[in-house]
């Protein structure tokens, strides 16, 4: 670690998983951690993760979209920040480390600046964004986008599944829907963007690596694709006259599948509807999402068209009629090389391997990466499980994680010019 400052893996782990614990009660349903944007718990955890952030001295405020952002002063007042952030919403039955610990590691990393009374040429702030998995409204990254300044406020009239619009949400929360841009940063006031996350992925563990160090977050398309056919019954139609929608989506399921392999890109049918439904009429409608994923845009483009011809090639085969429904599409987000090789010199700093791997999920980094250079520390988790009650990583992980985050500010503060 640079100079005597250290943070010790071990206690610094113990600590850190007994946080996201303590996080975890916090939730809507019991029995199973559920916590969305907006709601009592949402407040009660904004509550917690605050009084953290003061114990280790930072000043703390909750930002107009319901953000809780902690400062630890730079070595001259109004220093741009160095921003280490994560999320606090989670799925529903949710694992209690998606998001958490790179909001707990955060601040184990300013209580240590601030025990050794060490203050950086950089503020350090850390951010709980609000919502990043979009489960209340729909919309993904609205803390983040909030801070990045490309929030959109056409989705302040969005509707939870009660009706209530997230203008009305941040209201009764204490937020102001007007002031949004407030929250913004500017560029003069953020130099660089930090998130540490469990890899939600298997390949840290079959490594037997602890970190590692991510270079791009994936591009992402989904699409809703409907097969049209004949529906008839299914004691009378022969098989050589049936146009069953239903076996044609099964032949583009696999379809999807070889796309994936063949281009080196994730592609995944998540979900798939048969219509009308009856077990005993031949489905004339059928109807399945496909979520295609890759580091490069180019390796995307390239698998969405070969799977466009395959689609194409089973409805004329099978007599069904082909329509697509753009869903999602978002561009990949590349970390930044000279943040990485900090990050890599942090690593092999703790005696580790480097090794770099890309995240097939979305984070908060790809908004922050409007307003500022990002990357991303990645921390093993049990068998790649995440989004799952069963996410587990262990405490020596977690404290190895805030080992390295806070040589990497250490790093980045040598190499500020005096």
């Amino acid at each position: 670690m640079s100079g005597s400052l250290r943070l010790d893996p071990a206690a610094a782990g113990a600590a850190l998983v007994e946080r996201c614990d303590a996080l975890a009660a916090l939730t809507e349903e019991p029995g199973r951690l559920t916590r969305t944007y907006l709601t009592p718990r949402h407040a009660e955890a904004n509550t917690l993760v605050g009084q953290w952030m003061a114990a280790a001295g930072m000043a703390v405020r909750v930002d107009a979209l319901g953000n809780v952002v902690g400062r630890y002063e730079g070595a001259a007042p109004d220093a741009p920040a160095v921003v280490i952030g994560s999320h606090l919403d989670t799925v529903r039955d949710a694992g209690r480390y998606d998001g958490m610990l790179g909001v707990v590691s955060g601040i184990a990393v300013v209580e240590a600046l601030h025990a050794a009374g060490r203050r950086l040429p950089f503020a350090v702030e850390v951010v709980g964004f609000g919502d990043e998995e979009g489960v209340r409204f729909g919309a993904t990254l609205i803390g983040s986008r909030a801070l990045a300044g490309t929030f959109d406020p056409a989705l302040l009239a969005a509707r939870d599944r009660d009706g209530t619009t997230l203008r009305e949400a941040l209201t009764a929360f204490g937020g102001d829907p007007a002031g949004w841009h407030s929250c913004t940063y500017g560029a003069a006031r953020i130099r660089a963007y930090l998130e540490l996350h469990i890899e939600q992925g298997p390949l840290l563990e079959r490594l037997g690596l602890p970190v590692g160090v991510v270079t791009a977050i994936a591009g992402a398309t989904r699409r809703a694709v409907t097969f049209g056919g004949m529906a008839g019954h299914a004691g009378t139609v022969p098989m050589d006259g049936r146009r069953d929608a239903l076996a044609g989506a099964a032949e583009a399921v696999l379809a999807v599948e070889a796309v994936g392999r063949a281009h080196g890109v994730v592609a995944t049918v998540g979900r798939m509807e048969a219509l009308p439904g009856a077990v005993n009429v031949i489905p004339g409608a059928a109807r399945f999402t496909v979520d295609l994923r890759a580091a490069d845009d180019a390796a995307r483009a390239a698998a969405l068209a070969d799977l466009d011809g395959r689609l194409a090639a089973v409805a004329d085969r099978r007599g069904l009629t082909l329509a697509q429904e753009p869903l999602h599409e978002n561009a990949a987000t590349p970390c930044d090389p000279a943040l990485m090789a900090v990050l890599d010199r942090a690593v092999a700093r703790a005696g580790l391997p480097v090794h770099r791997l890309m995240s097939g999920a979305g984070h908060d980094a790809m908004a922050m990466a409007a307003v500022a250079p990002v990357a991303m520390l990645f921390v093993r988790c049990a068998g790649g499980i995440s989004h799952n009650p069963a996410e587990s990583i262990t405490a020596a992980d977690a404290g190895i994680g805030a080992a390295v985050l806070l040589d990497t500010l250490l790093l980045l503060a040598e190499d500020t010019p005096a």
